[in-house]
């Protein structure tokens, strides 16, 4: 198939993919789109050269749900960072996907929860499918939403029913191994009334001298009296673009919680959202960023209030040093018949070394006066006098300041379950 983009690329991608033709005719739409717009006027300056970008790599695998016979290759690569192991492999609800496709998945929930990649609920679930793709992030919002339309591949469906509880989460991994890889993972979410799930994603790629793209689009539904948690730890090579959208709405009585870490990757443009349409909604976000030599992570969230009593809560924690740009970029905002709403953003900054940098880019906007929004912002050096201590302790100082920055993510490391917070400090050490 032609690397080159074009609508022959396309056509030939979802011939292979076996696509309606309201699916092909939606790609060619977002290329069309891609074609026009321009990269986002905020942010990171972004300098891709699209032209040597692979846009799809086929493992010539096909899905399994039994891990002994997934390609030897692959398996290695996933059990070497510990995403399967002896014991994992016999449960259900893990779906991994390598380069373009996902290639193992292993489901034993109940019955009725779906729970596939997104290619394979479009075959399987066409009406349920075509009913919430493309609803809450349109295909025309940004260059990278289009490109995506255009050139989506793998992802994950998942579809809770109503008044059902998904006792353990739902793990997904997402993996490039080729130089210039491209990833456009398309991932829909529905969480019926009164339904319960906890969604944990997993993302790495090797480091290459050539830059790689991921620009992913997630989309939630979350019921009345619904709950979803989606918690991502992304540790990127320092190669990677990661320029991803995700978007959740909120019904009545619902409630969204955003868990997001980010390790990795070159430039990081991702601002987790919440439209908290029902009243008495709620949406949760707490992430971290952590920018070391060569990165800049321009990561936040977006609260958007539109029902009556709703509650939103950003807790955001950036971490730079050696000469890292770590930013907070957000926006809230109570509409005028958001009547007796309330929103809360902290974001807190430690700055390793003199050489790092960390701004804040809030948007709050209140609409009536029965609401209220608050705000709070600190930037602080790791103490001298801290340090001291930790030393005087027997402690030398990278271990001090090691123990200072696990202390400053306490938050954070609360909301994961106990093998993801153990991986966070083993990312954070490294």
């Amino acid at each position: 198939m032609n690397k080159q983009l074009n609508e022959e690329f396309i056509k030939g991608l979802s011939k292979k993919k076996n696509e309606p033709k309201w699916m092909l005719d939606f790609r060619l739409q977002s290329y069309n789109a891609f074609k026009k717009l321009e990269n986002p006027d905020f942010g990171p300056l972004l300098n891709i050269d699209f032209n040597s970008i692979l846009y799809y790599k086929s493992t010539e695998e096909k899905v399994n749900d039994n891990w002994d016979e997934v390609n030897e290759k692959t398996k290695g690569i996933f059990c070497s960072l510990g995403v399967i192991d002896a014991e994992e492999k016999y449960l259900g609800g893990v779906s991994n996907q390598y380069e373009s496709e996902v290639i193992y998945h292993n489901q034993k929930e109940n019955a009725d929860i779906i729970f596939m990649s997104t290619d394979e609920a479009l075959q399987k679930h066409p009406e349920l499918f075509k009913k919430y793709f493309n609803t809450l992030v349109n295909y025309q919002e940004n260059k990278y939403t289009a490109l995506n339309g255009a050139v989506w591949s793998g992802g994950t469906f998942i579809y809770i029913p109503p008044f059902t509880k998904v006792d353990r989460p739902l793990q997904s991994y997402f993996r490039i191994d080729t130089e210039a890889l491209g990833q456009f993972e398309r991932t829909i979410i529905i969480v019926d009334e009164g339904a319960q799930l906890s969604y944990i994603e997993g993302c790495t790629a090797r480091s290459y001298s050539k830059n790689s793209l991921h620009a992913g689009v997630v989309e939630i539904f979350v019921g009345k009296n619904a709950k979803c948690r989606y918690s991502t730890i992304q540790n990127w090579s320092t190669d990677v673009y990661n320029l991803v959208t995700k978007r959740a709405i909120v019904e009545e009585s619902g409630t969204m919680e955003w868990i997001d870490g980010n390790i990795g990757s070159y430039i990081t443009m991702k601002y987790p959202s919440c439209i908290l349409k029902g009243d008495y909604s709620v949406g949760n976000s707490i992430s971290i960023a952590y920018a070391r030599k060569g990165q800049i992570l321009d990561a936040g969230a977006k609260m958007i209030h539109i029902g009556k009593h709703t509650k939103s809560n950003i807790v955001s924690k950036s971490i730079a040093e050696q000469g890292g740009i770590a930013n907070y970029r957000g926006t809230t905002k109570i509409k005028e018949n958001a009547y007796h709403s309330r929103a809360t953003i902290k974001c807190d900054t430690i700055l390793i070394d003199s050489n790092s940098k960390s701004d804040t880019f809030p948007k709050n906007i209140i609409e009536n006066n029965t609401s209220i929004l608050e705000h709070e912002a600190s930037v602080s050096k790791v103490s001298a006098e801290k340090l001291f201590y930790l030393e005087s302790k027997g402690l030398n100082e990278n271990e001090a300041k090691e123990l200072l920055i696990m202390g400053f993510i306490d938050d954070f490391k609360k909301e994961l379950p106990m093998e993801y917070a153990v991986e966070l400090n083993r990312l954070l050490k490294e």
